[in-house]
């Protein structure tokens, strides 16, 4: 009885171990199911929450007093000009120059001695014709997030117009609907 019992012991045993790359193979694919699913959960979710919130025509976008400039860099690793930096600080002096936002809050990286996106933000968007007295730097808006909560929490503001392309204009619109800002996004080039 004990041999015929450790046989089918050892067939069990034999039949679990030939079968574990079956079960970690489905393994991964459950992995990889339920993190595309959470990609497509948090991407419909931060389409919803900016898709009657975001403008790219000037005309048509609210007021608001204050615009937040999301930062970049202004050059490429390769040391030639970024145009996501160019087309960001046109669309910044144009809601201004336009009468669209009273005032400029450019957030970026200044983390070394040798990059600081705030100063690089101002000087452009004074050559663009903005006064320096409109516009406020926050030093501390390392991340798209930072950026937001910053806003609120640092400088005070409930309502204001984000000024970024429009993928990442949308994630700081989810982001500000969570922490209750009311805010609009301006789509740059």
């Amino acid at each position: 009885m004990a041999n015929i019992f450790s046989r089918h012991l050892r067939s069990l045993s034999d039949a679990f171990r030939n079968s574990r790359p079956s079960f970690r193979r489905r393994g991964v694919l459950w992995v990889f199911a339920a993190g595309f699913g959470t990609f497509v959960v948090s991407y419909s979710a931060i389409e919803i929450a900016s898709v009657s919130h975001t403008y790219s025509d000037i005309g048509s976008i609210p007021k608001n007093s204050v615009g937040l400039v999301l930062g970049t860099s202004k050059s490429m690793p390769n040391g030639l000009p970024n145009a996501f930096f160019e087309f960001r600080m046109s669309a910044a002096a144009d809601l201004y120059k336009n009468g669209k936002v009273d005032c400029l809050l450019v957030s970026g990286d200044n983390a070394t001695k040798d990059y600081n996106e705030i100063k690089d933000m101002q000087l452009s968007l004074m050559e663009k014709g903005v006064p320096p007295e409109r516009i406020i730097g926050d030093y501390a808006g390392f991340r798209t997030l930072d950026s937001v909560i910053r806003a609120k929490e640092v400088f005070g503001l409930s309502k204001l117009t984000v000024i970024s392309q429009s993928s990442h204009a949308e994630r700081a619109l989810f982001v500000a609907r969570i922490e209750g800002i009311d805010a609009v996004a301006y789509e740059a080039e």
